[in-house]
This record gives structure tokens, C-alpha cells and sequence, in this order.
């Protein structure tokens, strides 16, 4: 029961949207992930860390570069950062990655910026998933909302990827008979890790909502009922060789995100700007006669 514990809760999408270079609110969640992973070396996170990925946002703001990242702080596990870029194809990756090759700029301040935050850092990884519709629940358009993400990995054994596919299915009814708040997105590993690797990706307003995600547990087992359980235990032990969940804050001052996402929370993504703003009207309030 506990290695079920991670697919039970009930999931919100912590990445949802067609690409995050995309300003509008998005048609389709986006269908590939790229996930940077930066080990902190031990006291040198916070301030330290925020400075120099600073650096980072500022040469993209002022390029205005068009694809977007979220960045992420681990308050489980190891201490490290995740960086979250989307996009809707390796085309559009790969466009990206042409517009900093010809800006010349562009190109050595990025430089510039990671070897300084090299200086802070024990290592570093890539993964690069790819979304799969079939295996989500319920997910959501909108991540600008989110301000606490969790990460669960499984890993299935080979040749039991249909075993894996029956266990999905099995909890998305039972959710659906539950009638509980699940919403989640699983991503599938195709670069950068073991084959079998997926991700379940799922994003909380407040910590609250993981509160009632771990509340429900007992109406989806009621759901499932015992037999469906010790069938799902049986299916995911035999099926199923790794799982681990981690939780992780989301760090505007990390974060590179779209104009329409800083104003729909000025005070959590630009909170120096908008108290500067809010400061200089209550100036004109008492000054206008």
C-alpha cells in the first residue's frame, strides 16, 4: 500500500499548457518536457542561488527570448533545483536553440551566468519526457496558479508496460467512481534516463490541497474496494521496481514566465515591482487634490 501511495493522491497538473513561449491560455498540454536538475552544494542554496539564476532571467527578459521556464526548490530529498521548459515539438526546440546561436549577446551572458552558478553547484542532469494523454487524469490548462509541486518517479520493469497500462486505468476509475479531486499528467522518459521512467506531475495552490489529496485515500480504496486493492498490490508490486515522490516550491525569482502570468500575481512573481507600484499610487492618491 505505502509504494501506492504517491499515484492515490489526488493529483493536480503542475504542467499544463501547449508550450509556455505561448501567451494565451493553451489549447493542449504541452507534449515535451525538458527538465534541468541542479544539485545545490550544501548552504549554498537560497539568496546565493537566486543571485546568480538572476542572471539568467535578466539576458532572457532582455533578449526577449520566447520560451519560458518555471523554476523549482526541493523541500524534500536532496537539496536541489529543477528548471521546467515546454515545448509542443522538438521543431520548436530546436528554433530556440538557433535564435541563441545567431545572437551572439545573448549567447555569452548565458555563458557568463552558468559559470557563475557552476561555482555553486555539485551537479547537473537533464531528462527530456514526453506527455502521454492516455495515462493523465483530468489535467488542467492553467499552471500559473501553482506554488507548490509534487514529483512522483516510477520506474516499470521491461516488458510490463502493459501491466502499467492496466494500473492507471484501474486508479483513473476508481478516481472516477470516487468522484475525487485527482487531476494529474504523466510524462514518459525519452532522453536522459532508464527506459520505463515515467513522471506524475502535480501542482497545489497552497499545501492545503495536499492535505485533501491524502484525505481521499479512503474513498478511493472504498471505491476500488479490497479485492480491486489486492489486485492493484499484486499488479503494481509485479510491475513496478522503483517509486519516490518528492515536493518542491515554485521560485519566481528562478522562474522566467510570460507577461500574462506576472499579471495575473504581480506580488508573487515580481513582488519588488509591485510594491513599487502600489507605492507610487497610494503617492498620487495623497498628492491628487
Amino acid at each position: 500500500m505505502c509504494k501506492l501511495k504517491p499515484i492515490l493522491l489526488g493529483l493536480s497538473l503542475a504542467v499544463a499548457g501547449s508550450s509556455l513561449a505561448v501567451a494565451q491560455e493553451p489549447a493542449s498540454a504541452p507534449k515535451i518536457l525538458q527538465i534541468t536538475r541542479e544539485f545545490i552544494k550544501p548552504y549554498k542554496n537560497g539568496m546565493a542561488h537566486d543571485k546568480t539564476e538572476s542572471a539568467f532571467t535578466a539576458a532572457m527578459t532582455k533578449a526577449k527570448f520566447p520560451a519560458y521556464y518555471l523554476g523549482l526548490d526541493s523541500m524534500s530529498g536532496k537539496e536541489r533545483a529543477l528548471f521546467f521548459t515546454w515545448y509542443t515539438s522538438f521543431e520548436e526546440w530546436e528554433a530556440d536553440n538557433k535564435i541563441i546561436a545567431k545572437n551572439s549577446t545573448l549567447a555569452g551572458e548565458l555563458e557568463h551566468a552558468s559559470v557563475a552558478d557552476g561555482d555553486l553547484l555539485d551537479s547537473v542532469d537533464q531528462g527530456v519526457f514526453r506527455f502521454n494523454p492516455d495515462m493523465s487524469y483530468k489535467p488542467r490548462l492553467d499552471v500559473s496558479f501553482a506554488r507548490y509541486v509534487e514529483v512522483t518517479e516510477f520506474h516499470v520493469k521491461a516488458g510490463h508496460g502493459r501491466d502499467w497500462e492496466k494500473i492507471v486505468k484501474m486508479v483513473k476509475d476508481a478516481h472516477d467512481k470516487a468522484g475525487t479531486s485527482a487531476h494529474w499528467g504523466m510524462y514518459e522518459i525519452a532522453y536522459g534516463a532508464e527506459d520505463g521512467t515515467y513522471l506524475v506531475l502535480s501542482g497545489h495552490k497552497s499545501m492545503s490541497e495536499i492535505d485533501t489529496g491524502f484525505g481521499e485515500n479512503k474513498k478511493f480504496a472504498d471505491a476500488i474496494g479490497q479485492d480491486g486493492m489486492k489486485k492493484l498490490d499484486e499488479l503494481f508490486g509485479n510491475t513496478v521496481d522503483y517509486s519516490r515522490s518528492e515536493l518542491f516550491s515554485v521560485n519566481p525569482k528562478q522562474s522566467y514566465v510570460s507577461e500574462d502570468w506576472i499579471k495575473s500575481d504581480p506580488a508573487f512573481w515580481k513582488p519588488k515591482a509591485a510594491a513599487s507600484a502600489a507605492k507610487a499610487a497610494a503617492t498620487a492618491k495623497k498628492t491628487t487634490p
